[in-house]
């Protein structure tokens, strides 16, 4: 009998499970107004010409794709065939985007690119998913003012590391004591 409803859950989970629910198509940022992003950017993305996000200022991009987000930060490339299927984009601070004038300065943003990426997987290799979110708001405080930071949706954080938004809304309230309250 109990195997009789276990196999009735299981069917009624992959009934209601809907592949293609986004909250892509808008992000509602922490002051409450809802934004379209990236709406001038995404056309250059999709271009096939390859831009670097211009090392020498404190400006990068997230990358919204179906399932997941990317940052790219100072110093790597954007665009080309790696971000064709990029949905959204999401510019922090003060987007710089440059034409790379060699082989060797394309090749040496990809290579920028690989290591924003690692830095990211690093951060969710961590199963426990508050962990997750502070050690990503930590290295974004690192690199960006944190107001900025603070301005930016909860949802953007949760494509990154991969949790609810609704997990990074409660660790941004709560702040570190959110380990002690939260693990389970």
């Amino acid at each position: 009998m109990d195997s009789e409803k276990h196999i009735r859950y299981q069917t009624a989970m992959v009934s209601t499970y809907y592949p293609d629910t986004s909250f892509l198509d808008h992000l509602v940022m922490p002051d409450g107004t809802e934004q379209s992003c990236g709406s001038d950017i995404l056309p250059l993305l999709h271009s096939g010409k390859v831009f670097i996000v211009n090392s020498r200022k404190r400006n990068g991009l997230i990358l919204f794709k179906r399932y997941h987000a990317e940052f790219a930060g100072p110093g790597a490339a954007v665009g080309g065939d790696y971000d064709s299927d990029c949905q959204m984009a999401l510019p922090i601070g003060n987007l710089s985007l440059l034409s790379p004038e060699s082989y060797e300065e394309r090749q040496k943003a990809y290579l920028i690119r690989r290591q924003w990426i690692r830095l990211i997987k690093q951060i969710t290799e961590n199963p426990v998913p508050q962990q997750r979110v502070q050690k990503i708001l930590d290295q974004f405080d690192q690199y960006f003012p944190s107001e900025m930071v603070a301005d930016l949706p909860d949802a953007a954080f949760a494509l990154l590391v991969g949790v609810f938004p609704q997990t990074v809304g409660t660790v941004r309230r709560l702040g570190s004591e959110v380990d002690g309250r939260l693990n389970y």
